[in-house]
């Protein structure tokens, strides 16, 4: 997770507390980055849905992208039937049961094994399907810091080691796709890549494309374009495959904001600010990854005079977000904006302890105008139990 911007391009008393809010010139901001990418490199580049799946605002991001990327039936179908373009489906197996819907979805299918190649080859000739299939590879060489986010970590179950790659079974199969990125520069791919054709190079002059996954951060401020776009024009040039990316969180990267509200004031050792969000049901990444979302106005422990520990609604002792420091005290009823919560939030919250999900809004930054697309109450979480 990179730093966002400073100031906050809409008033936060204009959204009910909390919001998700996402700002439209934020985004083409970066949307017009990765036309530049798909412009110059002559790639393609899909929108991960596992990232970003904000459907209202599809029909402004559908001129800059080729389409999405999939994990399941119901990505593909929102993907079909709400983005267009094609959809590109990977999954770590995939459900019989689901398979047949699945594939009336899919422009691309990448199966995780020679294994699931094999069970569902023969159900797409009975299918009769043009979808054009390819297998995942696993580089076994990875730069993620972080395990739980590790695609080739020892042990991991994504994607085809070389040692294990049946090369007489790839009759019908007309890409590979790797994924082994997550929030990382093109130099980290560049080294990437010498693992991948050392690996797997004599390959690729066999495939049709390529595709190198998501977890590039292209549209951070620091990330090197020149040599992104120069790796992708040599890969197509010297295999003749067509390259595909598909990222998630460069799409959405700080382009969104959560508006919370300050509910109470506690002390234990510290002051204690128990916020009408949650870490653990709002911004779950805050807990997994983990790492400390940017506050606007706020700095560091002792940065500023007052220091605070922002905790979250939920009865889990560990809802915190973290602790920050303010030039005056926090009080009840002061809004707080979170910056950076487009992607990973909307996608991965939840409703633990019944606590109602952030409303969802849109600023317009053409009109200044704000427009609540989607309110959270009770039935939204009793139909997800019985």
């Amino acid at each position: 997770m990179s730093s966002s911007p400073a100031l906050v391009p809409f008033d936060p008393a204009g959204v009910p507390s909390p919001s998700y809010v996402v700002d439209t010139g934020l985004l083409v901001q970066n949307l017009e980055i990765l036309a530049r990418v798909r412009d110059e490199a002559g790639c393609r580049i899909l929108l991960a849905l596992k990232g970003f799946a904000m459907w209202s605002l599809f029909p402004l991001i559908r001129p800059y992208l080729a389409g999405v990327s999939a994990s399941s039936l119901d990505e593909a179908r929102l993907g079909a039937e709400e983005f267009g373009g094609q959809v590109h489906v990977y999954a770590p197996a995939f459900r019989d049961d689901e398979f047949p819907e699945l594939v009336s979805y899919a422009d691309h299918l990448i199966f995780n094994s020679f294994s699931q190649w094999h069970h569902f080859r023969p159900q797409l000739a009975r299918l009769g399907t043009s979808v054009s299939c390819g297998i995942r590879i696993n580089p076994q060489y990875s730069e993620v810091p972080v395990p739980l986010y590790d695609p080739c970590v020892a042990g991991s179950r994504l994607g085809v080691t070389a040692s294990q790659f049946d090369e007489t079974a790839l009759a019908g199969i007309e890409g590979l796709h790797f994924h082994s990125h997550c929030g990382q520069n093109s130099d980290v791919l560049v080294r990437t890549l010498t693992q991948v054709e050392a690996r797997f190079g004599h390959l690729l002059g066999r495939m049709a494309w390529l595709n190198l996954g998501g977890g590039h951060h292209i549209t951070r401020p620091d990330y090197d374009l020149f040599a992104l776009i120069a790796l992708l024009r040599r890969l197509r040039q010297q295999y003749g495959v067509e390259i595909f990316l598909e990222p998630g969180e460069a799409v959405a990267l700080n382009t969104g904001f959560l508006v919370a509200t300050v509910l109470d004031i506690v002390h234990n050792d510290m002051a204690v600010a128990i916020l009408d969000t949650s870490a653990a049901a709002h911004m779950p990444d805050v807990l997994e990854m983990p790492y400390r979302p940017e506050v606007v106005g706020a700095g560091l422990p002792g940065q500023h005079a007052h220091t605070f520990r922002l905790a979250g609604l939920t009865c889990l002792a560990g809802d915190v977000i973290g602790d920050y420091s303010f030039p005056a005290p926090l009080t009840p009823g002061q809004r707080l904006v979170f910056c950076d919560m487009a992607h990973y939030s909307m996608v991965k919250n939840n409703t633990f302890n019944g606590v109602r999900l952030p409303a969802i809004a849109i600023h317009d930054a053409a009109t200044g105008t704000l427009r609540v697309v989607r309110r959270f109450g009770y039935e939204d979480y009793r139909d997800r139990l019985s």
